[in-house]
């Protein structure tokens, strides 16, 4: 065989192999097989190396070759291609965190809750009575300074934010760059139910709006852990929630949907519950926040490894009936949000019976 139609076999082969995986690992798969094909090219001109000799590093460099095979295929399969899916595939702790990932991770959650307003019912218009809309919009709280507002619910995270809110708040000089700000009710934090129609409607649509969110099951823990439960143990808890259904919920454990209105809301960002620290950062420094403005530290991130652990051993105190009926009393949560690291996550929700 010629020394051209080898070298186009050789880079045909690889094309062939390589054509499912990405360009970086071709890159050096090729780079690594070219050197190997050099050496066999300068084994095969040479005239004064015995056959013997000769076939014996040609095998020798074929075990290479296969050794580098197993070698790639073992790295391609334990760094798989991300899922873009998978937000919190984006989002480990021991990654650092662009401007650009966070751009990205903010499309991927919006265009999950904008799918999930699309196939449900929900409000998407504010109501024209303005006790109605005060209703809807109870528990969303405004900095009207800061042209800031979001949805405010316990045990999310949001100890820190309003600490930084107030903060700002009493700055002087500390300005925002936000679009186009009115109406302008400058003041400290407000319920937006506070204001009237019109001015509400001008608010939701120049204000920048945040909401936090956080795993259903933590979000009970929580409530249980902060003495909510009036002595019952977590089972008898839960089945307490469960009896008396979403629409009886406290706040604490209320279905975050039903109190954050994110189909009525157009929000700018939906800030996860694990990682606050890194997210608040970079959402107040795009906002314009001064560099000499100290930000707190959000601990979020190792309350949620706490959880993590302390939820596996309050799970297995519920029954597999309870852990079905609590992933239907949260159905709405895990479709508009996908809490996909919830220990309630596949499990296949029943109603039951009341």
């Amino acid at each position: 065989m010629a020394i051209g139609e080898l070298r186009g076999w050789t880079n045909s082969t690889l094309t062939l192999l390589l054509s499912k995986h990405t360009e970086k690992y071709s890159l050096a798969f090729r780079s690594g097989t070219c050197l190997l094909f050099a050496v066999v090219v300068s084994c095969w001109g040479s005239s004064e190396m015995p056959k013997t000799r000769f076939l014996l590093r040609l095998l020798t460099l074929a075990l290479l070759c296969c050794l580098s095979l197993l070698w790639w295929g073992h790295l391609l399969r334990s760094h798989p291609p991300q899922q873009r899916g998978d937000l919190e595939a984006e989002m480990k702790d021991d990654l650092p965190l662009t401007f650009d990932t966070l751009l990205h991770v903010q499309q991927l959650r919006k265009k999950t809750l904008r799918s999930f307003c699309s196939k449900t019912a929900k409000v998407t218009k504010l109501p024209a009575s303005q006790q109605q809309a005060a209703e809807m919009l109870s528990r969303i709280a405004v900095s009207t300074k800061l042209d800031f507002l979001y949805c405010q619910v316990p045990a999310i995270g949001l100890e820190s934010w309003e600490w930084l809110l107030e903060v700002l708040e009493e700055k002087e000089a500390v300005t925002l760059e936000v679009a186009v700000r009115q109406p302008q009710h400058h003041g400290l934090q407000k319920r937006l139910s506070e204001f009237n129609l019109t001015a509400m409607e001008a608010m939701l649509r120049f204000y920048t709006k945040v909401l936090f969110v956080r795993d259903p099951f933590q979000r009970l823990i929580s409530a249980f852990m902060h003495g909510l439960a009036d002595g019952l143990t977590f089972k008898e808890f839960i089945q307490s929630i469960l009896n008396r259904g979403p629409q009886n919920a406290s706040m604490e454990w209320k279905p975050l949907v039903s109190l954050c209105r994110p189909c009525l809301i157009q929000y700018d960002y939906v800030m996860m519950f694990g990682f606050l620290n890194r997210e608040v950062h970079h959402l107040m420094r795009r906002m314009g926040l001064p560099m000499d403005v100290h930000l707190p530290e959000f601990t979020d991130s190792q309350i949620w490894s706490t959880y993590s652990w302390l939820s596996e051993q309050l799970l297995s105190e519920l029954s597999l009936k309870e852990r079905r009926q609590l992933a239907h009393f949260y159905r709405w949560d895990f479709a508009a949000f996908r809490f996909s690291s919830s220990l309630l996550w596949d499990l296949p929700s029943t109603e039951g019976s009341r």
